[in-house]
């Protein structure tokens, strides 16, 4: 036999699915709709302030050129006391026509005000450098600049305040015209959002209320005609869902029926005879007795061949079981040897072939399939159990295997017996099924063990004529 080279074949999982589950769907939303305006308020707020600090560096400019003009405006008088003359710039920001947002002040080293406003007389000591401060006094915030300059009367210390610092009655501004009307629209819009979103998501909590008040069998479809539109595909999914495990249940009820019907029967022969047994046993033996019952050779063999029904019946039912496909899903799959799979079952099924007169062969080509092994053995045993038990003596029971378009594989069993007619190989395939007529001891299981098998390789059986013109030839196609 010729070494294994074949290439793998991709085989059928289910993809993975994972991610995270929002905590509450509404809040997010409002979230979201939320984040905007209050982005909005802090880009107002910080725009405002801006602004505002743009217009105290233009006021602090203003202060700074001003000084100079304070101290020219300040000339010996008589008896040393200086007098102003002031410039029609200083006149105009001090307010000769009664402003009272303005105020100055010019002071000798010791402190002592010579003329303006004495209440500035009570700052710290200015330098040669201009100081800029803000100070509260009389119901407002005055920005004041401070500076000490030679004056034509000596030096001086020279302030000039303004009660407009803009900066300042910002701080109180932003509360009343910024942060509390976004405040009052940032509530509004909340409670706006709220009521709209409970509006829509109305249908989601009544779909929950309808699935809570369903029992565990009611199965059936949830109507959609109510709903809207972004609902209908949750709603779509859910009665799939329904559908399927609907059908798995009644797959499960209609198996354990059928396996009941099939126990009964070899188990009522068993029990039959062996009460049949006991009854004859007491007859000859007196009570408190050892006795000994001679049977006739045909009654152990029938039940011998009871026992090997049961017993082959519960070997078909548990690997029906183990085959679903959906119990599949969670085991990872791998690479099968198909040449090996194939010898493995010749060497199995050899001696009865033999015992019966059937030229069991094998035709094999290297191939690989990605899936289950023992699973696949199983499928494989049950294909070539029932081409040998179906075949006369003399005839022949090959198992092919070999690769199947670029990437694919195949195995089958052909063999030349009693075969199947066409308008039954789809029916034959359903568990406990068996063709009208054929008086072949058989329990109807294993095709559909193969078949099961077949699904869950993403495969199923494909039951044509024997290559011989008569017979029955099964393949199973993985990949490709």
């Amino acid at each position: 036999m010729a070494a294994l080279t074949g290439r793998g074949v991709p085989g059928v999982t289910a993809p993975a699915r994972g991610g995270t589950i929002v905590a509450s769907l509404r809040w997010r939303l409002m979230l979201v709709l939320l984040a905007p305006l209050l982005s909005l308020a802090l880009l107002s707020a910080w725009s405002g302030w801006r602004a505002a600090a743009q217009i105290d560096r233009l006021q602090d400019q203003r202060l700074a050129r001003l000084l100079p003009l304070l101290a020219d405006s300040v000339i010996p008088g008589e008896a040393g006391a200086p007098v102003l003359v002031m410039a029609p710039p200083l006149q105009q920001f001090l307010g000769t026509d009664g402003q009272t947002m303005t105020a100055f002040a010019v002071a000798d080293l010791q402190g002592t005000v010579l003329a303006g406003h004495a209440w500035l007389a009570g700052l710290p000591r200015a330098g040669d450098a201009v100081d800029f401060r803000s100070e509260q006094g009389g119901g407002a915030i005055w920005r004041i600049a401070r500076q000490q300059q030679v004056t034509r009367a000596g030096p001086m210390v020279l302030a000039l305040a303004d009660a407009s610092d803009t900066r300042q009655q910002w701080v109180r501004a932003i509360w009343w015209e910024v942060t509390l009307p976004h405040l009052v629209i940032m509530s509004l819009a909340f409670a706006a959002m709220r009521w709209s979103l409970g509006c829509v998501t109305r249908p989601l909590r009544e779909l929950t209320r309808i699935i809570e008040q369903r029992s565990a069998e009611d199965l059936g479809p949830i109507p959609d005609d109510a709903s809207p539109k972004e609902v209908r595909p949750l709603i779509a999914a859910l009665n799939r869902l329904f559908r399927l495990v609907d059908g798995q249940a009644e797959g499960q009820r209609r198996f354990i029926s059928d396996a009941s019907h099939q126990l009964r029967t070899p188990l009522a022969a068993l029990q039959s005879q062996v009460e049949a047994w006991a009854h004859a046993g007491r007859r000859i033996s007196p009570p408190g007795q050892l006795g000994t019952l001679l049977l006739p050779i045909e009654q152990i063999e029938m039940l011998r061949s009871a026992t090997r029904r049961t017993s082959g019946l519960a070997n078909q039912l548990l690997a029906l079981s183990r085959a679903d496909a959906r119990s599949l899903r969670a085991e990872p799959t791998r690479p099968v040897n198909l040449v090996a799979l194939c010898e493995g079952v010749l060497e199995l099924h050899l001696e009865r072939a033999t015992d019966r007169g059937i030229d069991l062969g094998v035709e094999l080509q290297p191939a690989m399939a990605q899936g289950y092994e023992w699973l696949l053995r199983e499928a494989l045993s049950n294909l070539v159990d029932n081409a040998i038990k179906y075949s006369p003596a003399g005839r022949a029971v090959t198992i092919r295997c070999g690769p199947l378009g670029m990437r694919g594989a195949f195995v089958e069993v052909d063999d030349e017996g009693i075969g199947i007619p066409a308008d039954e190989r789809a029916r034959v395939l359903q568990r406990f099924y068996r063709v009208r007529g054929c008086e072949v001891e058989g329990t109807g299981l294993g095709l559909a063990i193969a078949e099961e098998i077949a699904r869950a390789h993403g495969s199923q059986l494909d039951l044509q004529t024997g290559s011989s013109g008569h017979g029955l030839r099964i393949r199973m196609a993985f990949g490709g």
